[in-house]
């Protein structure tokens, strides 16, 4: 990951440079510009499932919407969450009613998976930023140990862990976005790692 201080940039210009958008994205946090790890296999696959399996459910009654990867810019802040969940009321739309390319607000839930070597932090710092400014969920996805951080508005932080060594022991579900019917464990998640041979 790259840092670099400019403490004379401003949001309005650090979201006029041309490259911030490359892969893998570029942050603006606290004056700094930091540019994300670039994601790997077990990244990649939770972010795509958790994605498909959110807009399973909540796109087909227009409840809401996650995409991945996706500039939110808000609170002196230009961050790119993992996975950022909008109610469908809160999505912009161009006149033409097609969804716009420039969010300026804070996800309804916000979701971060940590890559190998990546301090939590930073990553940490971003979700309870979203919080700060009205996000009502936010989940940190930790691959190597196989937990799942949530954090809600006023309560303290909850592990959720996976135990994939005995799927018989009955899971507590994961708080998902409210009026969003989706039943997810830890195991649950994790398990879309696995690459069974069909």
């Amino acid at each position: 990951m790259t840092i670099t201080p400019i403490s004379a940039l401003t949001l309005e210009d650090f979201l006029k440079k041309p490259n911030i958008d490359e892969s893998p994205a570029w942050e603006y946090i606290n004056g700094e510009i930091r540019q994300k790890p670039m994601p790997q296999g077990q990244h990649s696959k939770l972010q795509y499932k958790l994605c498909e399996t959110i807009n399973q459910v909540a796109e087909t009654s227009n409840l809401a919407y996650a995409l991945p990867e996706l500039r939110c810019n808000f609170g002196d802040r230009s961050i790119v969450p993992d996975v950022s969940i909008f109610y469908w009321e809160r999505i912009p739309v161009t006149e033409e009613g097609e969804i716009a390319n420039q969010f300026n607000s804070f996800p309804d839930w916000t979701i971060e998976i940590l890559s190998p070597n990546q301090k939590s932090t930073k990553v940490i710092g971003n979700i309870l930023h979203c919080l700060e400014y009205g996000s009502q969920l936010g989940w940190l996805i930790d691959p190597d140990e196989k937990s799942i951080f949530v954090f809600q508005p006023q309560q303290t932080p909850k592990i959720y862990k996976a135990d994939l060594s005995n799927n018989q022991i009955k899971q507590e579900t994961l708080p998902i976005l409210d009026k969003i019917e989706l039943e997810l464990t830890a195991n649950k998640i994790f398990s879309w790692l696995q690459m069974k041979v069909k």
